[in-house]
């Protein structure tokens, strides 16, 4: 996806960016590219697939929820890693209050530099694991939303995720091809944390990948014995 076909694929979806953003992501790209030599941050490198599997589809989840496009929401990226998909969204949309947490320090002083260099206000990177933080009250139960992008499958992911989610917010599930059968074997977990699929929405990127989108919506509080310590929901998923 050359940058052209990014920003055209965009304003299909009814999204246009002005110069600023394109610039920003076009530093993004840079950053992200040199960093990458030095850690290990993607094996996706060539410039169209940046564009097309990280910037493009990590904007493809505000295609299906409006209110990210609008509204003055909080949103926690777990697993952030090199800022997908909370980074591309916050250039978008920079009415949205981000938070970022990743367990490397090398990859939390590079979303600080982007952060930086991008001149991005409204985003608080954290370093540290999901497991202690979800259970920290100035995070736990504090966010419209929670996402994470290629962390961890479903039934684990719940765990990350949910405990961060309001009553009344949403964990933003973004999968490919196996989200049918992760969310069909996730569901214990996600009932137990208090969540309840909302909605599902699938869909191709351009080059034809399988995407989908799930909304799992918050509507009791997460259990207080949750997430447990670091390494154990991995280790042994709920429900498994």
């Amino acid at each position: 996806m050359t940058v052209e076909a990014f920003i055209i694929a965009l304003e299909k979806a009814g999204i246009n960016l002005t110069e600023q953003q394109i610039q920003q992501f076009e530093l993004y790209f840079n950053m992200l590219v040199t960093r990458n030599k030095q850690v290990n941050l993607t094996a996706i490198t060539e410039k169209n697939d940046v564009y097309l599997k990280h910037f493009y589809d990590s904007l493809t989840v505000a295609f299906y929820v409006s209110a990210l496009r609008t509204d003055d929401k909080t949103l926690i990226d777990i697993g952030a890693g090199a800022g997908f998909p909370s980074l591309p969204l916050k250039i978008v949309f920079p009415q949205l209050r981000i938070t970022m947490v990743d367990a490397l320090q090398k990859r939390v002083n590079f979303l600080q530099d982007v952060v930086t260099e991008l001149n991005l206000s409204g985003v608080e990177i954290v370093h540290g694991r999901a497991e202690d933080i979800g259970q920290d009250p100035n995070y736990r139960e504090k966010f419209d939303y929670a996402t994470a992008r290629a962390v961890a499958r479903t039934s684990v992911l719940a765990e990350y995720t949910l405990p961060f989610v309001k009553v009344g917010g949403s964990f933003l599930v973004m999968k490919g091809s196996a989200a049918e059968q992760e969310l069909a074997e996730g569901q214990r977990a996600l009932t137990l944390l208090g969540g309840t699929l909302n909605e599902t929405f699938d869909f191709s990127l351009p080059n034809g990948d399988k995407r989908y989108v799930q909304i799992v919506n918050k509507n009791k509080k997460t259990p207080k014995q949750y997430p447990r310590q670091a390494g154990t929901p991995n280790k042994k998923p709920i429900g498994h």
